[in-house]
């Protein structure tokens, strides 16, 4: 025996295990939780949007920024975070464009 721990065992070890998993767990709940609060968000302007005198494009795009939220949204909630991320920022610069061409 080397008198060393056991790796399941340590202390230390499972404590970083513990942080990890407490990490991943937060970036799923905020990845899901901001692409469904973007997803209404879209969803809204894109009605609100239509049933003004806007040019159908604007509804359009606020609608579309909006389904690519909801995809980061369900991919945030897998655990794909960074995917989650990139989907959310191409989302809301979907939206800014339906807000350029208003």
């Amino acid at each position: 025996m080397s008198g060393r721990a056991d790796s399941d065992t340590d202390p230390e070890i499972v404590r970083e295990g513990e942080e990890r998993a407490e990490d991943a767990r937060r970036a799923r709940w905020t990845a899901a939780g901001t692409g469904a609060l973007l997803t209404l968000a879209g969803l809204a302007a894109a009605l609100l949007r239509l049933t003004g005198a806007a040019p159908v494009l604007v509804p359009a795009a606020y609608a579309a920024g909006g389904a690519v939220c909801a995809c980061a949204a369900l991919l945030g909630s897998r655990g794909r975070t960074r995917r989650a991320l990139w989907l959310l920022i191409a989302g809301v610069m979907v939206m800014a464009l339906g807000d350029q061409f208003d």
